[in-house]
């Protein structure tokens, strides 16, 4: 049976992995066995995907990034040039840690920019956007927008990635779609 995804002949692709039709894997990336990556992937040049990451539907990956065994993302996901994810929270070379991976998941549509680094142990809420360089050091909220290190949340995002203006009343329109947001005791819903 013929594959149904594309990899670049300087790809490797380990046994065991469930790649989804549609999905790209461009130069000298490599899959590690027991991967799964969703439909309609694309996977730029020279991406590390560890182990047993699970990855959902249409995510893309820019180039020199690496995901380490613990991460899973949901669908949409956007992972920006050089954005590194960690496993292990007290990393020795001369201590096996193996077995002992922090989880991390990235929800649905969230973006993660170029050279941010995400400690493990700590999940990225749904359409959050994470800024260039910035280092995530706890949990951030659905549509949170965050810059810095460590990161610090600094607004919020439509699900089109634009930033959001409440007014007094807790709402905000996104300009691109026109979808309507609320902001209740911390939390961001979309709410049309």
């Amino acid at each position: 049976m013929e594959k149904e995804y594309f990899a670049h002949e300087t790809a490797i692709i380990d046994q065991g992995c469930n790649i989804g039709k549609g999905t790209k894997v461009w130069h000298f990336s490599h899959i590690m066995s027991n991967s799964v990556l969703g439909e309609n992937c694309n996977i730029g040049q020279n991406v590390v995907i560890s182990p047993e990451v699970v990855l959902g539907k249409n995510v893309k990956i820019q180039n020199n990034v690496s995901i380490y065994t613990g991460v899973t993302c949901g669908d949409d996901v956007f992972l920006g040039p050089s954005c590194v994810f960690t496993n292990v929270t007290n990393p020795r070379s001369a201590v096996n840690r193996r077995g002992e991976y922090s989880k991390t998941h990235v929800g649905k549509g969230a973006s993660i920019g170029a050279n941010a680094t995400i400690v493990c142990g700590h999940d990225i809420g749904e359409f959050a956007f994470i800024g260039a360089g910035a280092v995530v050091t706890k949990n951030i909220p659905a549509f949170a927008l965050v810059v810095g290190n460590p990161s610090k949340q600094i607004g919020w995002m439509s699900e089109y990635g634009h930033r959001l203006n409440f007014d007094q009343s807790g709402k905000a329109t996104c300009p691109e779609s026109g979808q309507v947001y609320e902001l209740k005791t911390g939390v961001v819903t979309r709410i049309s």
